[in-house]
C-alpha cells in the first residue's frame, strides 16, 4: 500500500488551495469544459421522470443551489459578478431574500422557538440614569426624563407584540396583533432590515459611486448571507436562538467588502463599521419619528 509523503500531501493541499482561490475569483473552474459536463450529466440522468420537475421552484432549482453555495463560499465575489451583469447564473436578489426568509420563518414556526424577550425596561432604566447623571437643574432633569420616555414609547410601538404587558389600549392591541402576524411570516425581517441596510450602504459607499440598484442587490444578498447563520443558530439550538451576534455580522460584512470592492482588510473593516453606524443612526431616526408621532397623537387627544 502506497503512502504519500508529507511533501506530496503538502503539494496536494497547495494545489487544492490554489484551485479553490481560482474558483472563488471566477465562480467556475476554467479548465473544465461545461459542455462535456452537461453531456455526462445527461448520460447519468434518470430519464425524463424528474426532468424539469423543480425548475419552477426557486429554492430547489440549479440557480438557487448555485446562489446559496456561492453565498457561503464566495459571497463578495458573487455580489460583484451579479452587479457586473451575470444575472442568469444566480437567483435575483429580492427573490433570494424572500425565499430564504420565508424558509427561515417556516422553520421557526415548526420548531416553535422560545420568544427571546429583550430587557427593554432595564435598558431604558440604565440609559435614563446615564442621561440624568450630573444634571443638577430640576427642569433639565425632567426634560431629559421625558425625552427618554418618548423614545422608549416609540421603540415599544415598533415591538408591541414582544411586550404584551405594555399594551394598554385597544388600538395598541390591534397594532400588536398586526406586528405579530407580520413577524411570524418573516416580513419585517426582509422589509425593514433590507431598507435600512440598503440606505446604510448607499451612505457608507458613496465614494465608490455605486448606483442605488447595486446597493440594493448587495444588501439583499448580504441579508441572505446573514440568514444562513441565523438558520444554523436556529437548528443548532433547536429553536432557542433565532439571531446572530453583531460581531459575526461585522465579520461577514468585512469579508463581503474585501471580495466585492477589492479593499484591503483594514479598509474593509472600517467601511463595515461605517455601514453599521449608519444603520444604527437610520434605525434611531425611525424610532425618533415614531416617538414624535406618538407624542403628537397623545397631545391631540
Amino acid at each position: 500500500m502506497y503512502r504519500c509523503s508529507k511533501k506530496e500531501i503538502k503539494h496536494l493541499l497547495n494545489v487544492r488551495k490554489r484551485a479553490f482561490a481560482i474558483w472563488q475569483h471566477l465562480g467556475y473552474f476554467p479548465w473544465k469544459n461545461p459542455k462535456k459536463e452537461q453531456k455526462s450529466k445527461k448520460k447519468r440522468g434518470t430519464g425524463d421522470f424528474y426532468k424539469g420537475a423543480f425548475d419552477s421552484i426557486p429554492f430547489l432549482n440549479q440557480d438557487a443551489k448555485r446562489t446559496f453555495s456561492h453565498l457561503l463560499l464566495r459571497p463578495g465575489y458573487m455580489i460583484r459578478d451579479y452587479i457586473n451583469g451575470q444575472h442568469e447564473r444566480y437567483l435575483a436578489p429580492l427573490t433570494a431574500l424572500i425565499v430564504f426568509y420565508a424558509f427561515f420563518a417556516l422553520l421557526s414556526a415548526i420548531l416553535q422557538p422560545v420568544q427571546q424577550r429583550s430587557e427593554l425596561p432595564q435598558v431604558f432604566e440604565d440609559s435614563t440614569e446615564v442621561a440624568v447623571e450630573g444634571v443638577q437643574d430640576s427642569l433639565a432633569r425632567n426634560l431629559t426624563l421625558n425625552i427618554v420616555k418618548i423614545v422608549e414609547k416609540g421603540y415599544v410601538y415598533l415591538h408591541l407584540d414582544q411586550y404584551p404587558e405594555l399594551v394598554d389600549t385597544q388600538h395598541e392591541a390591534a397594532i400588536a396583533a398586526m406586528e405579530s402576524t407580520l413577524r411570524s411570516q418573516g416580513i419585517p425581517l426582509f422589509l425593514s432590515e433590507f431598507l435600512f441596510l440598503w440606505l446604510a450602504m448607499m451612505l457608507a459607499l458613496r465614494r465608490f459611486r455605486l448606483g442605488a440598484s447595486a446597493c440594493a442587490a448587495a444588501s439583499a444578498y448580504v441579508l441572505c448571507q446573514f440568514s444562513f447563520f441565523m438558520l444554523f443558530a436556529l437548528l443548532l439550538t433547536w429553536g432557542g436562538k433565532t439571531s446572530i451576534s453583531v460581531l459575526l455580522m461585522l465579520a461577514l460584512l468585512v469579508i463581503d467588502y474585501h471580495q466585492w470592492l477589492g479593499l484591503p482588510w483594514k479598509k474593509s473593516f472600517w467601511r463595515a463599521v461605517r455601514t453599521g453606524v449608519d444603520y444604527g443612526l437610520l434605525y434611531g431616526l425611525m424610532i425618533l419619528l415614531v416617538s414624535v408621532v406618538v407624542l403628537v397623537v397623545a397631545l391631540l387627544r
